[in-house]
């Protein structure tokens, strides 16, 4: 029984009998639990694709983040100031963090209790968090930062280097060096200051901030105010080649590691970054971030790219035998809208992520000079096992082909069956309408049933889980 608003006289002995029943420490507020309405936050996004990632309760809506790492120690240092907004009665809540100590919580201003469980940080305010309240917390956290290895797409979270540290991964990797909501249905601003020994490159997502210097230290500024969700988030530390400029009026950031050529496929391939933009753009509707960019990694851990949001990271496999690859560069620009921008509510339908940035793969292709995306959707419908579904493939195989390149097919089936200029339509009308936010399969399929002004759920159905190779269009 939880009682409040009591007298003084009162209060001592309630204070000591709330205390063994629900640890919350009680203040004119009064303790908060189940019986007054407030609850505890769930402690998971109920996403089987990602058990034990993300948290209810709330809504973050801006990170600040202020981290010093020492790549000598591998020790990073941080402090957290999260803006949130909660949607419930709210006694407690989440926060994933994954390894690193906590030194100090507060919630308003207020200190505030916490405990570690695994990879979550619970934190107990003094008083309940009435819904609809807006709230910051400020987490002080130090320790040497753990890497993930979850067994899907390999090595991923907070990894050291030889040079410095890269914080990279899907899908999950911030909680390794920042306390965080960790699901892309809770996007949210981030402002990053990164602290580095004077020499190293401390390289993350946004527009570049003004550096100061200070006893042996650099401080590098970032800021990404359009929501992000927190795996797009990324760190790269060490030595690297940054190149900045401007595009379309908007600052450019690109990086290659120092190790690397300086002339060579990888720098090649990413100095087209506003070439292959424009053209994407001219398909999809307006680039939708206030910055470019790209970072070249070398560490071979790194097998990957990812579209680390206005700046993605390639790993140095795309670029074996020092060759270009552009391709891959318009794989991860096109992300920008389809995953950046319009992000998922669910894992689960990951192929609006993949299948449209390999879609971009073969219109970028076309436009080189290459195969017709017509070529490319002839060849890759021969060779699909038709039994590998692209909606709900499982953990397993969430980075899978039937994904990417059935997920492709499906958006060309679309494009014959309902002509270029609605299809065309019906992308940028996605990219705009659903800007800044988040979608499942059934919203796409709903938005281009309402922009071609027919039903197509049998097609979609057919090419995204149908067990048998479809009817061409």
């Amino acid at each position: 029984m939880v009682l409040r608003g009591l007298t003084p006289p009162r209060r001592r002995l309630v204070a000591t009998l709330t205390a063994l029943s629900c640890a919350v420490v009680l203040t004119t507020a009064g303790c908060t639990g189940d019986d007054d309405g407030f609850r505890p936050g769930a402690a998971d996004a109920g996403d089987p694709y990602v058990p034990g990632r993300g948290n209810g309760g709330y809504d973050v809506t801006h990170y600040g983040l202020d981290v010093r790492y020492d790549p000598g120690t591998d020790r990073l240092t941080g402090r957290a100031t999260i803006t949130a907004t909660a949607t419930q009665e709210l006694s407690r809540f989440n926060l994933d963090l994954v390894g690193l100590n906590v030194d100090r919580v507060t919630v308003a201003g207020k200190r505030a209790q916490h405990r570690r469980d695994d990879g979550e940080l619970v934190v107990t305010p003094r008083a309940g968090l009435a819904r609809g309240r807006a709230f910051t917390v400020t987490v002080d956290y130090a320790g040497v930062p753990t890497p993930l290895d979850d067994g899907v797409l390999g090595s991923g979270g907070f990894l050291h280097t030889d040079d410095g540290a890269v914080a990279l991964g899907q899908p999950e990797s911030a909680a390794t060096w920042f306390p965080v909501n960790d699901h892309p249905s809770d996007k949210a601003s981030y402002d990053i200051a990164v602290t580095v020994p004077d020499g190293l490159s401390a390289l993350s997502n946004g527009v570049p901030g003004p550096r100061s210097s200070a006893d042996g230290w650099t401080t590098w500024r970032w800021s990404e105010r359009t929501p992000m969700a927190s795996y797009l988030s990324t760190l790269v530390i060490g030595n690297y080649r940054v190149v900045t400029g401007t595009h379309a009026g908007r600052p450019m950031v690109t990086a290659v590691a120092a190790s690397l050529p300086a002339n060579g496929g990888a720098a090649g391939s990413v100095a087209r970054t506003g070439e292959i933009v424009d053209l994407l753009a001219s398909r999809f509707g307006p680039y939708p971030f206030d910055s470019y960019g790209g970072i070249v990694v070398a560490d071979e851990r790194i097998g990957y790219a990812l579209e680390t949001q206005s700046r993605p990271v390639y790993g140095p496999a795309f670029f074996t035998g020092d060759r270009p690859n552009p391709g891959v560069v318009a794989h991860e620009l096109a992300h920008q809208w389809f995953g950046d921008s319009v992000s998922l509510s669910r894992w689960s339908d990951i192929w609006l992520n993949e299948g449209f940035a390999s879609y971009a793969e073969w219109l970028w292709e076309e436009h080189d000079g290459g195969r017709t995306a017509q070529r490319n959707f002839e060849l890759q419908y021969a060779s699909t096992d038709w039994s590998e579904p692209s909606v709900e493939p499982g953990r397993e195989r969430m980075f899978g082909t039937a994904v990417y390149k059935r997920g492709a097919l499906a958006v060309h089936a679309l494009r014959r069956t309902v002509g270029d200029d609605t299809f065309f339509r019906i992308l940028r009308t996605w990219t705009s309408e659903r800007a800044s936010g988040t979608a499942t399969t059934s919203d796409f399929v709903a938005l281009a049933e309402r922009v071609a002004d027919r039903p197509l759920r049998p097609l979609f159905d057919a090419w995204l889980v149908g067990g048998a190779a479809p009817t061409l269009p």
